[in-house]
């Protein structure tokens, strides 16, 4: 079987699973850890090296834009300290354990066990989100958890990244530590300028497959270039998806937002398959090669260090909730999280595809590369498939799902949008404006009144079946040669948005149910 028939035969298998994982809340990467392993044992699975060097370009710029793109800089300014705290506190903290754990107890050289507990530190989003897109949990829990996968990020590749670059020059020098002090300034401003270049180019190619294809062309181009320049690529890439993102939410059309979220939901879908899948190639090959002392020796290192990361992230959790209450008693800081609260959060470290890109960015001459990276992938596997697997479970039984919570909020969020779409149409004059007000207005009335939940659910019905009737139709216009492509197309876009107007309650009801 050759790489691209066990990648298509992997996708095939994993949009079936990807429909059993959201049924069954897990989270999607621990069984494509799973599938991967299963495809990779296959005899006639192929054996396929990776370029360390492209690794990270190829796997973390597009996931760093992604989850930069999206975030909010008021969330993280408002959870500053627990962010640091976890961003930073808790990759330095596992790294030190790691380090503790290879030198003292299995004689690894310092920087190979500090570049192991830079590998093995980060947690991934993708997994925590998986599960709480349908178990909401306290807004400020599930921004802590988004968050801090973004900054970790940083910090992880910026403590690897250090340790590369002094085991390669065999130790540290002037010149290293120089170098290695500008990276992170230099990579930020680096970024801010780049950023907003490429803001002001965007609107040129807005509404355009070109549009789609500038951003892939930006999350490469600023990692690449900022690695040429010998600054921090991690950081570059951050800054500038961050300063575009300020600029983005006014100047972005519908029709771009839609169609990007669309395509990077998919590519980041795509790079979480082809990583877990060249896991388990990268593992096989490695078991295949040990002999049975060292798959011994390699074994329970690997189990020491996985039960050290979930150890840690546990300790750090409550650690860090001790001093918030002190601090909120004597110092009149924010109200901790809860115990349980405090348990989900120290629970939820699965570690993903930033762990995998950064184990396969190892260079094939690095001291102990296969015992490190066995162990980076154990950690993945371990980690998604105990944490990920039972983090649903928790959230139930600790109590702290709020889809009630989170339903109002929505629905006060909707309401508000609405007073502000008739406080700017107040003035307006003319029936036009009138119509376009009788329609919010009876939109805020059924917001206010929801005992008509089912008279509102037969008129979604019934507008639903008209903009079918009316496919219908354009279907007929389209083969009885009345309506050019062009134009078929078009009115056929206009269908779709008022669909969609149409189901987006129904759709979010299913996903919650």
């Amino acid at each position: 079987m050759s790489y691209f028939e066990s990648v298509i035969a992997l996708l095939a298998v994993a949009v079936l699973l990807l429909q059993a994982t959201r049924r069954m809340q897990l989270p999607y990467p621990g069984i494509l850890a799973a599938t991967g392993c299963a495809v990779a044992a296959l005899p006639s699975a192929p054996n396929i090296p990776i370029d360390p060097h492209t690794a990270l370009a190829l796997f973390i710029a597009p996931i760093l834009i992604d989850s930069a793109y999206d975030f909010p800089l008021r969330a993280a300014w408002r959870l500053m300290v627990p962010l640091i705290v976890f961003a930073v506190g808790a990759v330095v903290l596992t790294t030190a354990v790691v380090v503790a754990i290879g030198s003292a107890g299995f004689g690894l050289p310092l920087v190979v066990a500090v570049t192991l507990g830079a590998i093995v530190s980060p947690p991934d989003a993708a997994a925590t989100t998986a599960v709480l897109v349908n178990l909401p949990v306290a807004r400020r829990v599930d921004a802590l958890l988004k968050g801090e996968s973004l900054f970790n990020d940083a910090t992880t590749l910026l403590l690897f990244s250090g340790a590369l670059a002094i085991q390669a020059h065999g130790g540290i020098d002037g010149a290293t530590a120089l170098r290695l002090g500008l990276a992170v300034p230099g990579g930020i401003a680096f970024g801010v300028g780049y950023g907003l270049l490429v803001s002001r180019v965007r609107p040129l190619a807005d509404n355009s497959v070109g549009g789609t294809l500038l951003q892939f062309v930006h999350a490469f181009a600023t990692w690449l270039i900022a690695e040429r320049l010998h600054l921090s690529p991690v950081l570059a890439t951050v800054a500038s998806a961050m300063t575009i993102a300020t600029h983005a939410s006014v100047r972005d059309s519908p029709r771009m937002r839609v169609h990007s979220f669309a395509v990077w939901t998919t590519v980041v879908f795509l790079l979480n398959v082809l990583a877990f899948l060249l896991m388990g190639m990268q593992a096989r090959s490695i078991v295949g090669a040990m002999s049975a002392p060292q798959l011994s020796r390699a074994l329970g290192f690997a189990g020491a260090v996985v039960v050290a990361v979930i150890a840690t992230r546990l300790a750090l959790a409550f650690l860090y909730r001790v001093v918030a209450v002190w601090r909120c008693k004597h110092t009149g800081g924010p109200e901790p999280v809860s115990r349980s609260e405090t348990f989900l959060i120290g629970w939820a470290g699965m570690r993903g595809l930033v762990t995998l890109a950064t184990a396969f960015a190892l260079p094939g001459n690095f001291p102990e590369r296969n015992l490190v990276v066995l162990t980076a992938f154990a950690v993945v596997l371990a980690t998604l498939v105990l944490q990920g697997g039972t983090l649903a479970l928790l959230i139930r039984w600790l109590k702290l799902e709020r889809h009630e919570d989170a339903n109002r909020e929505r629905d006060a969020a909707q309401l508000s949008l609405v007073e502000a779409a008739l406080a700017r149409l107040e003035e307006e004059e003319g029936d036009t404006a009138e119509e376009i007000r009788t329609i919010y207005r009876e939109h805020r009335n059924r917001l206010n009144d929801r005992a008509h939940e089912a008279p509102l659910a037969h008129r979604r019905g019934l507008a639903l079946a008209a903009v079918l009737a009316q496919r219908k139709r354009l279907d007929e216009l389209r083969d009885a040669d009345a309506i050019g492509p062009d134009q078929y197309l078009e009115l056929q876009e206009d269908l779709d948005w008022r669909q969609l107007g149409v189901t987006a309650d129904e759709d979010r009801r299913l996903n919650e149910s």
